[in-house]
């Protein structure tokens, strides 16, 4: 079995909402200044494959169904054991 993570976010061309959103609201309930923020999704899937192979499945369907190309980017990753957790 292969763990694989798919990242997925907004271009840096394209405006995000979510994170000017989120931005303002930061400024307001504190002095922080966030310079830059971006809100994305993730996808976790597990295959019955080898890494490289589960890797190239993942890209696919990245390519194919999870991303749209003219204004989102995504990152494909191999996941571990130590790196499976996200807090």
């Amino acid at each position: 079995m292969t763990k694989v993570r798919v990242y997925v976010a907004y271009k840096a061309s394209i405006l995000d909402p979510q994170a000017q959103a989120i931005k303002a609201a930061v400024k307001k309930m504190s002095d922080a200044e966030v310079s830059e923020l971006s809100v994305g999704k993730f996808f976790d899937f597990e295959f019955a494959e080898e890494r490289e192979s589960a890797k190239t499945k993942a890209t696919e369907i990245a390519n194919e169904l999870l991303a749209n190309p003219n204004m989102e980017t995504y990152t494909v990753e191999i996941l571990d054991e130590q790196s499976e957790g996200v807090n």
